[in-house]
């Protein structure tokens, strides 16, 4: 098996290996397109974000700079997505985001990891895992969401958390490690932020 084939398997594998760096900086390539379009190319980034990810929704919206280790190859976003500036995702195994979830600034999507043992990062050696989140999720800003971690649907993780375990559906959690606060409830369809109240009417 090559140590490109071990991208996906979670094998220890070396990173820098040829097999896996010519790919890696084709993909790298498109990313840096990209991110050197003017805001006003909405066209053009749509094109490119078709072209860049593993699959990609309808109106899915990522505010440049944008980072990812494969150029977002392995990165499958549903519809509306929307990810604000310097969301990173170090997509070297699959990264799932379901539709309508959103991305506050400067979060960290990781997959990649790298072992315990010094005389193993000496060689350079690296792991995969993948990363789910769910749909309608709000991942708040400055997030941090590491390998192999899951996140339920309608979930929301407050900004600068950690997450380093599996969060499930319909919570808010928070923290560094990422912990349940509540569960998304009654008041939250009464109230959007603190006492402001939700105005039914004119929502549409």
């Amino acid at each position: 098996m090559s140590e490109r084939d071990k991208l996906h398997t979670g094998e220890l594998f070396l990173p820098m290996d040829p097999s896996v760096l010519e790919e890696q900086l084709v993909r790298m390539d498109l990313l840096w397109e990209y991110n050197q379009t003017k805001p006003s190319q909405q066209k053009e980034r749509a094109a490119l974000l078709k072209r860049m990810l593993a699959d990609c929704g309808e109106q899915v919206y990522i505010e440049a700079p944008f980072y990812a280790n494969w150029g977002g190859h392995h990165c499958h976003f549903g519809n509306g997505v929307y990810a604000n500036y310097h969301l990173t995702c170090v997509d070297d195994t699959h990264i799932y985001v379901g539709d309508y979830t959103m991305f506050g600034p400067n979060v960290t999507v990781a997959t990649a990891g790298h072992p315990i043992l010094p005389e193993l990062r000496e060689k350079g050696y690296q792991y995969n895992a993948p990363v789910h989140i769910g749909k309608r999720c709000w991942i708040g800003a400055g997030a941090l969401i590491m390998p192999g971690v899951a996140i339920g649907d309608d979930t929301v993780i407050g900004a600068g958390s950690v997450v380093t375990k599996d969060i499930p559906a319909g919570v808010v959690a928070v923290g560094n490690p990422c912990r349940i606060l509540r569960q998304v409830g009654d008041r939250d369809r009464e109230f959007y932020f603190k006492d402001r109240k939700i105005d039914w009417e004119g929502i549409r």
